[in-house]
């Protein structure tokens, strides 16, 4: 669980909260890469000199090692929350990292340039349709309507010669 920063100023000393402190988000966002890798390293010191000091202090508590320095009563419970603090630094400064390095860097002005002459090149191209087209206008189509085998001039005639017949026939 991240802490608040008075919590953080109040368990670190002043070198170690100035590393910390650039390692919150309004500060974090603005370093370069460089820096970063170095934030990271620093944090790391911290947080293993901070491990290895409660780690040996909770050992002189069991008996299992010899006490050291001038006060070995100390509890090493702020020293556990001194690394916890480094340690979500830490989370910090990574997540920043990766998020640096997943950014997709800037096309260079050849890649620019290449993939705008292939643009261009692509709406040049006409694609003609597999079907007729109405280019110059349509191409007369013949009709296939078979002519006539009677002479219109006959058509009349024929009437007549019907009516002729039937004539006779019904007298």
């Amino acid at each position: 669980m991240s802490q608040p920063i008075a919590t953080e100023r109040r368990l670190l000393t002043g070198p170690e909260f100035e590393v910390v402190s650039r390692s919150h988000y309004p500060v974090l966002c603005g370093l370069e890469r460089p820096a970063l890798v170095e934030l990271a390293r620093l944090l790391r010191d911290y947080h293993g000199k901070a491990r290895d000091v409660a780690r040996e202090r909770r050992r002189a508590q069991r008996g299992k090692a010899e006490p050291r320095g001038t006060n070995p009563d100390v509890a090493p419970d702020g020293l556990t929350r001194k690394k916890q603090v480094f340690a979500s630094a830490l989370k910090r400064v990574n997540k920043e990292l990766s998020r640096q390095n997943a950014a997709p860097e800037p096309e260079s002005q050849g890649e620019n340039a290449r993939r705008a002459l292939a643009m261009k090149r692509a709406a040049r191209m006409h694609r003609h349709p597999s079907r007729r087209t109405a280019r110059l206008g349509m191409n007369p189509v013949e009709s296939q309507a078979v002519p006539g085998t009677i002479d219109p001039r006959q058509v009349g005639s024929v009437s007549q010669q019907v009516r002729n017949h039937q004539g006779k026939k019904d007298s």
